[in-house]
């Protein structure tokens, strides 16, 4: 089973009460049978989240406004499994949402997950977005550094020479500037 599975499932277990409903969903259920799940109206959080995380895994489009709306949860275990699933669903639209999501200033709070997404699909979105998002947290007494360190890092793995001016602007803010130097060293030179 995969890590991430596993770790939903006990979550979602706990959240469901193990339930009869928990069990079916968890058990052999067709695609169609799980998508029903995003669209009736009564469905607890947990059950949503389950079918829209088993859904995107097997790249069934049908979980992706789901997903995207868990990727922006207060929640981070909620976050975390959407940005997972996300990653393997395959959606042309995702790397969008996204970038949407983590540059979005009033939801910052929530945009960790957001940022680590776009650093997973490296798309065209990508770079500009954690550029935005960096650049915003580059203010006197930030309380998002958790979403600024990550970009940081994400900008070093992404490894793009776009990153160079808001990185070394990062240079300067002492919570940030080992990781900055770090990333700083990834970035291949332009000749």
């Amino acid at each position: 089973m995969d890590e991430e599975l596993r770790m939903l499932t006990e979550r979602l277990r706990r959240e469901s009460g193990g339930t009869a409903a928990y069990e079916r969903l968890t058990g052999p259920v067709g695609q169609d049978e799980l998508a029903a799940v995003l669209t009736e109206p009564g469905q607890p959080l947990w059950a949503r989240e389950l079918a829209a995380f088993r859904l995107g895994v097997a790249g069934d489009r049908r979980a992706f406004e789901a997903l995207v709306l868990l990727l922006n949860h207060r929640d981070p275990p909620r976050c975390a499994s959407a940005a997972h699933a996300l990653a393997r669903l395959g959606d042309p639209r995702t790397a969008r949402a996204a970038a949407a999501l983590a540059t979005n200033e009033l939801r910052v709070a929530y945009a960790l997950h957001p940022v680590r997404l776009l650093v997973e699909l490296r798309a065209p979105e990508s770079v500009p977005a954690l550029i935005t998002t960096l650049r915003r947290r580059l203010k006197p007494h930030d309380p998002y550094r958790r979403v600024a360190l990550a970009c940081v890092d994400g900008l070093g793995t992404l490894g793009d020479d776009r990153a160079r001016p808001v990185l070394n602007e990062a240079l300067a803010h002492p919570p940030l500037a080992e990781a900055a130097v770090r990333a700083l060293t990834l970035i291949p030179r332009q000749r």
